[in-house]
Parts: structure tokens; C-alpha cells; sequence
């Protein structure tokens, strides 16, 4: 496979999520780490996104609540370049009914090689990182060959 660059410029586009059980442990985490937050562009899923808006006092781009399709829409953002990175404080030991849209997300953002925090340590680690604020090219495959392959209509489909 081949790979290309995208770029990231030094403002980065972060996605900020939590699980119910992980929105305090979030807002600590902004919290402490508010003056470097406030140099970027801060979306956020439902919930989560109201708390931090209050918290930051900065504009947060609000997408739907997790469970309503705001992972799909994190998702979304991932896939079209308008997401640099994610902080998602995930609970792996509570039951989510929309488990099926996290691990989907989780999946773009690997499928895209944005970095990703799950839990605080990871997320101090990278927000602490030289490289974020600075201008990044991000590795990515290059999927242009996958987009323009030839699909046969017909041949791959049962008629029985």
C-alpha cells in the first residue's frame, strides 16, 4: 500500500468525548489543561460538549449526545480531515448501547491514524507532546486506489 501526508497545522481540530462515568475525570482534565486547550478548535459530543463549553469559556463545536449519533459524527469528521486527534475518556467496564458506534469510531480514527487518548495518562502524554503546537504531516494510507477500483455489478451477487 502506498501512503500520503495530510497535513495538521499548529491550531489543531480535537474531538473531546466521555462515557458518563468518565465526564468529571474529563473536566479535570480540561480543567488543568485549559490555557493549552484554548490555542485549539474543541468539538464535542452532547453532554460532554455543554459541560466543557461552560468549563472552557471558549467556543465548542456541540455535535449530537454519543448514543443520538454523535460518535457517527466524530466518525464523520475523522474520515473528511476535519479532526486532528481525539480525547475519549471511555468506561470499558460499564455496558454502553451504542458499544457497536463507539468501536466504529475507534476504529476511523485508527483507520485515519489520528492519535488517540482513552484515558488521563495517555491524554497527558499527548497534549504535552512538542509536536502539538506545531504543524504535523500525518501519515495516512493512501485509499485512492481502494476508491477507484472496478466493481462488477452482478458477478459477486447469489441469484439463487
Amino acid at each position: 500500500m502506498s501512503y500520503k501526508k495530510l497535513a495538521m497545522c499548529s491550531r489543531k481540530k480535537i474531538a473531546l468525548v466521555a462515557h458518563d462515568n468518565k465526564k468529571m475525570e474529563l473536566i479535570e482534565w480540561v480543567r488543568f489543561n485549559r490555557v493549552l486547550l484554548r490555542g485549539h478548535q474543541i468539538f464535542a459530543t452532547g453532554t460532554t460538549g455543554k459541560l466543557l463549553q461552560a468549563e472552557l469559556d471558549i467556543e465548542v463545536i456541540i455535535l449530537q449526545s454519543g448514543p443520538l449519533g454523535g460518535d457517527q459524527q466524530v466518525g464523520a469528521r475523522i474520515a473528511d480531515g476535519e479532526i486532528d486527534f481525539m480525547i475519549f475518556f471511555w468506561d470499558p467496564l460499564e455496558p454502553h448501547p451504542h458499544d457497536p458506534d463507539v468501536k466504529a469510531l475507534l476504529r476511523l480514527a485508527v483507520v485515519w491514524n489520528i492519535p488517540i487518548a482513552c484515558n488521563r495518562a495517555s491524554a497527558d502524554f499527548m497534549i504535552s507532546s512538542p509536536l502539538m503546537d506545531t504543524d504535523y504531516d500525518r501519515i495516512i494510507p493512501d485509499y485512492d486506489l481502494y476508491r477507484s477500483r472496478k466493481i462488477l455489478m452482478g458477478e459477486e451477487l447469489d441469484t439463487s
